[in-house]
């Protein structure tokens, strides 16, 4: 009895442990990603994941699936935001934080463009994934800061999704910092018509 007891911990402490390694394999594809491009050899990427490259193979048979579980971690890790800061912060400053996360979002994103770009069907669900998770986070943000009058009621979450993207696209000669501040105006625009009374 104490045998059969003692059996289904080993299944769960394998898949927390393979959890982990998914988890480190993300985070350093990440990483490798944004510095070398989504053609870094595989081992550069388990070996800054502490794994070994059939570990990576074994989670992740094709790139494109490594490429998918970086972005979808991504946009979870942003949307997850959502309820954090609206939990700790006002609801204007909670909005801006969290577009402010969503910029760098990106901004990370950008060394996987090659690949999403590519026209692989391995990556064609993931426009969906994107809205699906961020919209309604962003959505609850949104009309938090509007039930208090902190921002103009005429902008939606699809709005400003897209609007920060298109801020965030590379500009000849100008690093991440441009694109911050870009967004920066466009956070204090949304408040604007509302500024010392004057909204309407």
């Amino acid at each position: 009895m104490t045998s059969k007891a003692g059996q289904p911990g080993a299944p769960r402490r394998r898949r927390a442990d393979a959890q982990r390694n998914v988890e480190a394999l993300i985070e350093a594809a990440r990483a490798v990603f944004d510095t070398t491009g989504v053609d870094a050899p595989a081992k550069e990427i388990a070996d800054l994941a502490g794994v070994g490259v059939g570990t990576l193979y074994r989670h992740f048979p094709l790139r494109s699936d490594l490429v998918k579980a970086v972005v979808q971690s991504g946009i979870d890790a942003c949307a997850a935001a959502g309820p954090q800061l609206g939990a700790v912060h006002e609801p204007r400053e909670a909005l801006a934080e969290w577009l402010r996360r969503y910029t760098v979002f990106l901004g990370t994103k950008r060394g996987l463009a090659p690949a999403l770009h590519s026209g692989d069907p391995a990556y064609e669900a993931l426009p969906g994934y994107f809205l699906d998770k961020l919209g309604p986070a962003l959505t609850a943000l949104l009309d938090a800061a509007v039930a208090v009058g902190a921002i103009r009621d005429d902008v939606s979450a699809h709005d400003l999704l897209y609007a920060v993207a298109n801020l965030c696209m590379p500009v000849p000669g100008q690093g991440s910092e441009y694109n911050q501040r870009m967004v920066e105006l466009l956070i204090d625009g949304l408040g604007a018509p509302r500024q010392d009374g004057q909204g309407g």
